[in-house]
C-alpha cells in the first residue's frame, strides 16, 4: 500500500526527477516509509512506500525487472500473490523478493493485459513496457484504490491523488460543471472519468488504459458485474453457507496477505462485529480492535461503545477505545478536508481521519466493514424503491436518493455552471443495463459498482491513508460481490435489511447488535448547524476567493446562511445543504 505518481512524455523533453519529487510530496502521508523516483527515457515514476508485504528494501518501488526491462509503480495489495507466485515459478519465472509487487510485474510478463483476470485484490498501477514502448495503467474491479490522470499534447500524468497532479502545475484547474451536477445530486459522488477539475480525470473501476508515445490513449473494460439471479435450486441454507464461505475466505485473505499484524475497525455495528467473529474463528489470537466515539450532544449520543464493548468481551480482543472531544472535530476539520482527493460530503470523514491517526500508532493494516450495506441491502431506501409504484426507473430511484431535483440544481449554481440534466440520463442508463433479474438488482449493482466507489470507499481510503494506514474491505471482495449479485433480493431485504448477514451472524455476535436499527457514524459536533461550525461555513462561502470563483448562485447561498436549519436545507441522507456548499469551498481553499 502506498502512493504512486508518474509521467510519460510524448516529446523529446524527458521527465525530470525534480518534477517527480514535487509530485511525490503530496503522497508522503500515504507512504511514510520512504520514497524513490525512477526516470528512464520517456518515463518517470515516483513511489512512496508503506511497508506491509516484504518490508525489505529489495522490494522498494518503482520496481524494475531486469529480465524484461519493464518498470512498475503499484498501489494496493494482491491477496492471492502467494498462489500466483507458485504458478509463475512453475512457468519458469525467477523471483528476487517475497513481494506481491514482483508477482504482479511477473504476471504481466506472463499474461500481458490478461493478468488482470488472475488478480484478487485492490490495486492501481502503471507498467512501462519497454519492448512495446507503451504504458499499461489499470485499476481494480471495484475501484477500491484510486487512480487519477491528466494528459495534454506533451504528457500523460497519473497519481494516487489529485494533490499530486496539482503539484506538477501541468493540469487545468478550471471547475468542471459536469462534476458539480453529479456532486450535488448524488451525495458528492462524481463517477469516473470526471473530477471537479476539467484537467484531471480518474480511471474507471475494472478498466485499463494503453498509452503510447504518440499520445494515443485506449481504454478497455475487463470485468463487469452480472446481476441475474442464479442457483434457482439452492435452499435458504445453501445461500447462507455459500455467502458465509465467501465472506470467511475474504476475511482470511485480508488477514494473511501481510507481514505485519492486521487489526479491525470495530464500530459496534453488524458488519465490523462479524469480521471480528470470523477472524476469531480463523484462529487469530490477540486480535487488535479499535473504536472511536465523540462527546454526547443534548440531541444524541456521540459513541457506540456500549455495542463494540460487547464484541470485545465475547472475543477478548486487544481493544483500543478513543473518546474525542467535540472541539477536535471542528479545529481539525480543515486538516482532514485537505487530505481528501476530492470533496467528500459525508461528515463521518473527520471521524475516520481522527480514528486512523490513533490506530496508525498501533498497526499498519486494518479490516473495515465498508460495502456491506451496498452489497447486502442495508439502507432504508432499498425497500422504499422496491415498494414504489413508480414505473419510470429514474423517478423510482431519484425520489428516494437524489439530494436535489434538476430545477433546484439549476438554482444552486451560477448561470455559467448550469447545463442539461446529465445526471438523470446517466442514472437511467445505469438502471436499464442488461443482465439484471429485477429493478432492485439493478439498483444494487449501480450502488456497488458506481456510487460506493466515490463515497464510502474513497472516504475510507483517503482518511486512513492520510495516516499511513491500509484499510482492507472484505465485503467488497469481488468473488463475494459476484455471488451476492446473483442472490435473490429477498435474502438482502429480509429481517429489516442485510437479512442473510444477520442470519450468518446469529450466534456469533450478540443479538443486541444484530437486532438494533441501522445506525450511522455518530458525529454530533458536525451534525447541527450552529456556533463555530456555522461560523466556519459562513466564512468559507462569503470569502473573496469564493466570490471570485462564482460557483454558487448568491441568492441560494444567502438563503442557506439565513435559514441554516430550515427543513428545506437538509438532505435525506448526509446532512445540511449548507455543509455541502461550504465543504467544496473549504476543500478548494485547502488544495489550490
Amino acid at each position: 500500500m502506498c502512493g504512486i505518481a508518474g509521467i510519460l512524455s510524448f516529446t523529446d523533453v524527458r521527465p525530470e526527477a525534480s518534477l517527480l519529487e514535487k509530485m511525490s510530496v503530496p503522497l508522503q502521508r500515504r507512504g511514510p516509509d520512504g520514497g524513490k523516483v525512477f526516470c528512464e527515457g520517456p518515463i518517470g515514476f515516483a513511489h512512496r512506500r508503506l511497508g506491509i508485504i516484504d518490508v525489505d528494501s529489495r522490494a522498494d518501488q518503482p520496481f524494475h525487472d531486469e529480465e524484461t526491462g519493464n518498470t512498475m509503480a503499484f498501489n494496493g495489495t494482491i491477496y492471492n500473490y502467494r498462489e500466483l507466485r507458485s504458478v509463475l515459478k512453475d512457468k519458469g519465472h525467477k523471483f528476487h523478493t517475497e513481494s506481491d509487487t514482483e508477482v504482479l510485474l511477473k504476471s504481466y510478463a506472463e499474461w500481458g493485459e490478461k493478468c488482470l483476470n488472475h488478480l484478487i485484490g485492490m490495486f492501481a498501477f502503471a507498467i512501462w513496457d519497454r519492448k512495446k514502448q507503451k504504458m499499461f495503467v489499470a485499476r481494480d474491479r471495484i475501484g477500491i484504490k484510486p487512480l487519477y490522470f491528466s494528459h495534454n499534447q506533451k504528457n500523460f500524468l497519473f497519481a494516487s491523488n489529485t494533490q499530486s497532479l496539482l503539484a506538477s502545475k501541468l493540469v487545468d484547474t478550471d471547475i468542471n460543471p459536469i462534476a458539480l451536477q453529479y456532486m450535488y445530486t448524488l451525495h458528492a459522488v462524481v463517477p469516473a472519468p470526471y473530477t471537479i477539475f476539467k484537467g484531471i480525470h480518474k480511471l474507471k473501476p475494472a478498466h485499463y488504459l494503453w498509452v503510447d508515445l504518440q499520445g494515443k490513449i485506449e481504454e478497455f473494460q475487463y470485468w463487469s458485474l452480472d446481476a441475474e439471479n442464479k442457483h434457482s435450486d439452492w435452499t435458504d441454507a445453501d445461500w447462507r453457507d455459500a455467502i458465509e464461505d465467501k465472506l470467511r475466505t475474504a476475511v482470511r485473505r485480508r488477514l494473511l496477505a501481510a507481514d505485519v499484524p492486521v487489526g479491525v475497525l470495530l464500530s459496534g455495528g453488524l458488519d465490523s462485529s462479524l469480521i471480528v467473529a470470523l477472524a476469531h474463528e480463523e484462529g487469530i489470537k490477540d486480535l487488535q480492535t479499535f473504536s472511536i466515539g465523540f462527546e454526547d450532544q443534548p440531541e444524541e449520543k456521540g459513541s457506540e461503545f456500549e455495542f463494540s464493548d460487547q464484541v470485545v468481551v465475547r472475543y477478548q480482543t486487544n481493544h483500543f477505545k478513543y473518546l474525542i472531544e467535540n472541539g477536535q472535530a471542528l479545529t481539525r476539520l480543515p486538516e482532514a478536508v485537505s487530505q481528501m482527493a476530492e470533496p467528500l460530503f459525508g461528515q463521518d470523514a473527520i471521524g475516520f481521519y481522527l480514528l486512523s491517526e490513533q490506530v496508525s500508532k498501533q498497526v499498519r493494516v486494518v479490516q473495515s466493514g465498508q460495502g456491506a450495506d451496498e452489497v447486502f441491502g442495508g439502507y432504508f431506501w432499498y425497500p422504499q424503491m422496491q415498494e414504489s409504484k413508480e414505473r419510470d426507473p429514474l423517478l423510482r430511484f431519484s425520489q428516494y436518493y437524489f439530494d436535489r431535483d434538476y430545477p433546484e440544481l439549476c438554482d444552486t449554481f451560477a448561470p455559467k455552471f448550469q447545463m442539461d440534466d446529465i445526471v438523470g440520463e446517466y442514472v437511467r442508463d445505469q438502471l436499464t443495463k442488461p443482465y439484471a433479474s429485477t429493478y432492485l438488482d439493478q439498483v444494487f449493482r449501480f450502488d456497488t459498482t458506481a456510487l460506493i466507489v466515490d463515497d464510502p470507499v474513497k472516504r475510507v481510503d483517503n482518511m486512513t491513508m492520510a495516516h499511513g494506514l491500509e484499510a482492507r474491505v472484505p465485503f467488497l471482495d469481488h468473488e463475494l460481490v459476484e455471488l451476492a449479485a446473483s442472490m435473490p433480493e429477498h435474502y438482502k431485504l429480509m429481517h429489516g435489511g442485510k437479512g442473510i448477514l444477520k442470519e450468518i451472524a446469529r450466534g456469533k455476535i450478540p443479538d443486541s447488535i444484530i437486532d438494533r436499527p441501522k445506525a450511522y457514524f455518530p458525529m454530533p459536533a458536525l451534525k447541527y448547524v450552529r456556533g463555530e461550525f456555522y461560523d466556519m461555513m459562513h466564512s468559507a462561502l462569503t470569502s473573496e476567493k469564493a466570490k471570485s470563483r462564482g460557483i454558487f448562485n448568491p441568492k441560494y447561498v444567502d438563503r442557506l446562511l439565513n435559514h441554516p436549519e430550515s427543513p428545506d436545507n437538509f438532505t435525506r441522507i448526509q446532512g445540511s445543504k449548507l455543509w455541502h456548499s461550504a465543504l467544496l469551498e473549504i476543500w478548494l481553499q485547502e488544495v489550490l
